[in-house]
């Protein structure tokens, strides 16, 4: 357990998120070997199975996964208030929730997965591919629902390390059996579906077999475990928001997916390949948006709202200082890094594009995680919902049909809505949270203190 509401902001959130960031670098590793080693050994219309398949999923356990931010923020701002009871009861809450979402997304994605596929016009080529990885994706699933909820329950309590060692270890494992079953044994995007859930649920285990052991607050025992109505409802009230909100990003995912799936197996295989690459370049901004909510959510706990202020000053200039440099590397060595993924050179130019037009523009996305991360933190989840409601649906999905249709840009035009609809988040977040309206939000005050 890791207090935030003491000590200099920009070493407490550094120290913070530098774990989160190092476990999301093996996360996006091991997914980024999962594409090398298809693409490198099966080929391209399995890349592009893999990469179609991400959207649907993320459809199927947005929802449940905004949920999971609703405990994190809860547990954080209980253990700001140093309220051992509601963070005990909101532990024990969060598990039962996600069991049985879990359980229920297990099924209806299994069910779902062949109509969703046809809704999104997934190639004859692709189809069988795609179909067959996400069918066992979706088998094991509770083991991944399990993972992000041990881990958002230590994150609130300020533990960014333990989800750390849990996420090397499952990625470590992912890398050694992709290899197995793909390279040795043969079995295609079928072994790295089997890969993902098996060590995914390892990493589970062993989640729940250190909390059980070192963790008062986090262990889990089916014999003790209490459902508090209350805390349910006030995760709802910040969490469902949440949950819509990648709700509808999973569902603009879903629909310029299907925009990129009109222009060929090459976009297609190029997209999923610079998408991988793409979200090694965007994980310091989204680790210092969870570590900012984290943060905030504690402070806001304890009282300490200029202390929030101060925090949110530092991520901005810290992620604005990363997006710099990862943006210019992106953007320079485009190309060369496409060519880790693919030998053919079309896939590799069309790549190369969406690198160097996107790259640019990471400070933008920047700003705007880190902005929403503060409100999430204080509870007022609902705008994050709202302006990404903007710059998806308002701005990035009607530019991307235009400009890749009637403005005849082709793919370019797809990736030129990626930086518009970061531009009206980035205004949007910063205009609203220089209102300070933010600051009304709390769920909690100050305490009794943990013993």
């Amino acid at each position: 357990m890791k207090d935030l509401t003491e000590g200099g902001e920009t070493r407490t959130i550094i120290a913070f998120a530098l774990p989160m960031l190092i476990g999301n670098v093996f996360q996006q590793f091991y997914n980024m070997v999962d594409s090398v080693i298809v693409g490198n050994f099966v080929g391209t219309t399995a890349l592009a199975a893999v990469g179609i398949a991400f959207p649907v999923i993320f459809l199927m356990v947005s929802l449940v996964m905004g949920l999971t931010m609703g405990t994190t923020i809860l547990i954080a701002q209980y253990f700001g208030a140093k309220d051992e009871a509601k963070v005990r009861a909101a532990v024990d809450t969060g598990y039962i929730m996600l069991f049985w979402s879990g359980l229920v997304m297990s099924v209806v994605g299994a069910l779902s997965t062949d109509a969703l596929l046809t809704l999104l016009k997934v190639p004859a080529d692709v189809f069988p591919e795609a179909s067959a990885y996400l069918r066992i994706i979706f088998a094991g699933l509770l083991t991944m629902f399990g993972y992000n909820a041990i881990s958002a329950i230590f994150r609130g309590l300020g533990d960014s390390r333990t989800p750390l060692y849990l996420l090397m270890a499952a990625s470590l494992l992912n890398i050694a059996l992709d290899l197995l079953f793909v390279v040795v044994f043969g079995w295609g995007v079928p072994g790295v579906a089997w890969a993902t859930v098996i060590s995914q649920g390892a990493s589970f285990a062993g989640g729940l077999a250190y909390a059980n052991r070192k963790n008062r607050l986090v262990s889990l025992s089916l014999k003790k475990l209490v459902f508090d109505g209350e805390i349910f409802r006030h995760s709802l009230r910040i969490g469902l928001p949440t949950g819509i909100q990648q709700t509808m990003v999973s569902l603009g995912m879903l629909a310029l997916t299907r925009i990129v799936n009109g222009h060929g197996t090459a976009t297609i295989a190029a997209f999923s390949a610079a998408s991988r690459l793409d979200s090694f370049a965007s994980m310091p901004a989204m680790n210092l948006s969870q570590a900012v909510s984290t943060f905030t959510g504690q402070n806001m706990g304890a009282g300490k709202t200029e202390r929030v202020k101060r925090g949110h000053l530092s991520a901005v200039i810290i992620g604005g200082a990363i997006s710099i440099v990862v943006g210019a590397t992106v953007v320079v060595f485009g190309e060369g890094l496409m060519g880790m993924f693919t030998r053919d050179a079309e896939v590799m130019a069309i790549g190369a594009r969406y690198l160097a037009i996107v790259g640019a523009t990471y400070l933008l996305f920047s700003t705007m995680f880190i902005n929403n991360g503060v409100m999430r933190g204080a509870g007022d989840a609902f705008i994050p919902m709202i302006n990404t409601i903007l710059a998806l649906w308002v701005v990035r999905i009607p530019c991307a049909l235009l400009f890749s249709g009637p403005l005849g840009m082709g793919s370019d035009g797809l990736w030129w809505s990626v930086p518009a609809g970061w531009l009206m988040g980035a205004a949007f977040s910063t205009w609203y949270y220089r209102g300070g309206r933010w600051k009304r939000k709390a769920v909690v005050g100050r305490s009794a203190p943990i013993a």
